[in-house]
């Protein structure tokens, strides 16, 4: 049986494998017509990888998914090859250049592109976090670059066609001429590998992004063809709504006159709740970018120290403190107990707790 990719077109993680298999002189067959929510969705196709994702290899013993396992495999159908490194430290600096590239750079190129593309919420505290974090990746791999040709050696391993891939793609979708030129030999290293035959066959011409791609908006615009059905009122209704008395008007709060503010908590929520890592750098840093000092107010709620050892008292106590405050709308109070930071909206819309050790 020979070896089958199956993945959708254009995807740079099976370029991975088919730039290793060139270079390999190991044939896969390329089946890449899978339709996602069409496709990998099926019984047949969750066979061979579970979550339905792509690349999946189909092997004689078995299929194989992630894509820097599949490009390891085909690599090592040939035996003593120099693109899994040459001795024992080499192929140990193969795998930490791949593990690297997949965390600090592909990682971080998606956390800025894909909000962008509405895949996720586009939030911009956590764009420049993303930016940030792979600036710092790209100054790293510069600085190797600037004494290097390659990652590892003095020849194409299978750490480069990674990092490769996962650069391109950046270069592609996100990355403009503007950005990369803080990274000169970044620059410099890919285009000269994806000008390699064996890259270009696989890959075809790139062409740099001219500019960042806008963020789009997942809010779809209302239809206004589409009207609501008049409902006929039954003499029933009509004596209900005779015999009922008219709402009585809520009685205003008087902090309800105030201007309104320009925080906006929904925002901050979401932010919390998408922040997966790195949470004080990502979440805490929002919350204080986006915190209105003319619209809310930071409540502190100190406790003894003694009384820190038991978590439920102080929750107890900023609870009851939280309900005697409840009229004062418009208002935030941030509470510290003995795990976690409280924040609590007084305007209904519940609170989170923060781990702040």
């Amino acid at each position: 049986m020979a070896l089958v990719l199956h993945t959708s077109p254009a995807n740079k993680n099976a370029y991975k494998v088919l730039v290793a298999a060139e270079y390999s002189g190991v044939k896969v067959d390329l089946v890449d017509n899978v339709q996602f929510g069409v496709t990998n969705v099926t019984a047949e196709f969750l066979k061979m990888n579970p979550i339905g994702k792509v690349p999946v290899l189909q092997t004689p013993d078995g299929p194989i998914f992630e894509s820097n396992a599949i490009a390891r495999y085909v690599t090592l159908q040939k035996s003593d090859n120099p693109l899994n490194g040459s001795s024992l430290i080499d192929q140990a600096r193969v795998a930490q250049w791949m593990d690297f590239s997949m965390s600090e750079i592909d990682r971080c190129i998606g956390l800025w592109l894909y909000p962008r593309l509405g895949f996720s919420p586009y939030l911009p505290p956590a764009e420049e976090f993303a930016i940030t974090s792979l600036k710092r990746s790209l100054e790293a791999l510069n600085k190797h670059l600037s004494t290097n040709t390659y990652l590892v050696g003095h020849s194409v391993t299978l750490a480069d066609i990674v990092m490769v891939c996962n650069l391109y793609y950046g270069f592609k979708t996100v990355m403009t001429k503007n950005f990369t030129s803080q990274f000169p030999h970044v620059e410099r290293y890919l285009w000269t590998l994806v000008n390699q035959p064996n890259f270009k066959k696989v890959i075809g011409e790139v062409k740099q992004v001219e500019s960042v791609p806008p963020s789009q908006s997942k809010k779809s615009a209302p239809n206004p063809k589409a009207k609501k059905s008049p409902e006929k009122e039954t003499p029933k209704a009509k004596e209900v709504a005779v015999v009922e008395e008219a709402p009585k008007p809520k009685a205003k709060n008087p902090l309800d006159l105030l201007p309104p503010s320009k925080m906006i908590l929904d925002d901050w929520k979401r932010l919390y709740s998408n922040t997966k890592t790195n949470f004080h750098d990502i979440a805490i840093k929002g919350f204080w970018d986006m915190y209105d000092p003319e619209g809310y107010s930071l409540w502190f709620c100190h406790d003894q120290v003694q009384r820190r050892k038991h978590s439920f008292l102080c929750h107890h106590e900023q609870s009851g403190w939280i309900f005697a405050a409840y009229g004062l709308s418009s208002q935030v109070r941030f509470c510290k107990d003995a795990d976690h930071w409280i924040l609590t909206s007084l305007q209904g819309e519940g609170s989170l707790a923060v781990p702040w050790s």
